[in-house]
């Protein structure tokens, strides 16, 4: 009997270590997950922290987005006429491609840790988002020299700016990154010598203070953004309007997740709130990005440039002055009047008239002769009209007098008309 019931006893406690551990394990898998999902990937699908199913699907929407726009700046750039437009088109491409990074970045925070995601999210958080700030801030101050002269230099300066403000953060990241993971070595065997992933070993305020360099890129953006709206041409005002509110939300999301990380999650939460407080940072501040600087950039492209327009207005369609609309109706007024005296009256100057012109077909008998006395008066009355004629000058359309060393006197007129005579 006894020898019976010790039998029975160790087929339950077989059967009890073989069901046990099969049910723990499905009593452990979140609601949502499937039975192939890693437990690193729990918060991906876990219907019981909607947290990360929410976080993920506006990251997933926000990827989607951005590749369009990335996609519909770089096939509108042959099609772009404004030449001060197209040379901001390496800043904007920059800045998509570092908000993209924001929005996956966003997903190894809310999967579990180990050494690759606690990496990522040490060196990726302040890189990505230097970058970002750094784009934004040189276009912030191409703006405000568009603003004032209405031209700036071209594109490949700021994006070499931008580049090197950008790389002064990789440079500092990458130094903290070694160091803080010297401090923790491997054993022997190479495996880690703590139980947790080395890179996620850090408080939150040494993870906070490692991203100064980009809180001052932050507030040099919104401090840059300001002068724009003073500036002399409206047609950037816009752009810098866009920029400074952009700026003054990321200064909110930024002060916000920064209280939750170091205070907030330490009273309330607990460790356990750090990853859904960074995460939700990472998609609203990069959904700000899209919406107010990018999205406003895009819809844009079709705006031509005034001053082109200008040019082909001021061809088309010549601007007159008032002067220049007086000198034309003066110079019209005169030439017509000229014109006119010149059709009424006779021609000036001292021609050789033929003694036949006043033939009217009568005997030579009775032909009018001018005696010595005539042809004095008749010289002294063409005088007095030459002198008028100098007076007021006319237009004429026979051929000028000849130039004389002073006026027709007498004696000469007298001699012409006697050489007609004499030649008739």
């Amino acid at each position: 009997m006894d020898h019976l019931t010790s039998k029975r006893f160790h087929l339950l406690l077989f059967i009890a270590l073989c069901v046990v551990p099969g049910s723990l394990a499905q009593t452990s898998i979140p609601r949502g997950c499937g039975d192939n999902v890693g437990s690193l990937y729990f918060s991906l699908c876990d219907l019981t922290a909607v947290w990360g199913v929410v976080v993920e699907a506006f990251a997933a929407a926000g990827l989607v987005a951005t590749l369009i726009l990335l996609i519909v700046l770089l096939a509108s750039l042959p099609f772009i006429t404004d030449k001060k437009w197209r040379s901001s088109m390496g800043l904007h491409a920059g800045f998509l491609i570092f908000t993209f990074g924001l929005f996956a970045l966003t997903f190894a925070f809310i999967v579990g840790r180990n050494f690759a995601t606690c990496t990522s999210r040490r060196f990726l958080f302040g890189v990505l988002f230097a970058g970002c700030f750094s784009c934004l801030l040189m276009h912030a101050i191409r703006l405000n020299i568009l603003a004032r002269r209405n031209s700036a230099p071209r594109g490949w300066v700021w994006c070499l700016g931008a580049l090197g403000l950008w790389l002064v953060e990789v440079v500092i990241n990458t130094e903290w990154l070694i160091i803080t993971i010297v401090r923790y070595p491997t054993n022997i065997t190479g495996i880690l010598a703590t139980a947790t992933a080395i890179p996620c070993n850090i408080e939150n305020q040494d993870f906070v203070m490692a991203l100064i360099y980009v809180l001052n890129l932050l507030l040099a953006v919104v401090v840059a953004s300001v002068p724009i709206l003073a500036g002399k041409h409206k047609r950037w005002r816009k752009d810098g309007a866009f920029i400074l509110v952009l700026g003054l939300l990321s200064v909110g999301i930024w002060v916000a997740w920064i209280l939750m990380f170091v205070y907030g999650n330490a009273k309330h939460g607990g460790p356990t709130w750090d990853d859904p407080t960074l995460a939700i940072a990472l998609v609203s501040n990069a959904w700000v990005f899209l919406l107010l600087h990018t999205v406003p950039a895009v819809c844009s492209l079709s705006e031509e440039d005034e001053d082109a327009a200008a040019a082909v207005e001021e061809n088309l369609y010549p601007s007159r002055g008032y002067e220049n609309i007086l000198k034309e109706q003066s110079a019209q007024s005169i030439y017509m009047e000229n014109k006119a005296f010149s059709m009424d009256e006779p021609t000036a100057g001292n021609k050789p008239v033929s003694p036949y012109s006043g033939y009217n077909g009568q005997p030579r008998s009775c032909v009018y002769q001018p005696t010595e006395l005539a042809i004095i008066t008749k010289g002294v009355v063409n005088q007095r009209m030459e002198s008028y004629d100098n007076i007021i000058p006319r237009a004429s359309t026979g051929t000028p007098p000849r130039a004389q060393g002073g006026h027709t006197s007498p004696s000469a007129q007298l001699d012409d008309m006697r050489q007609i005579y004499t030649n008739v």
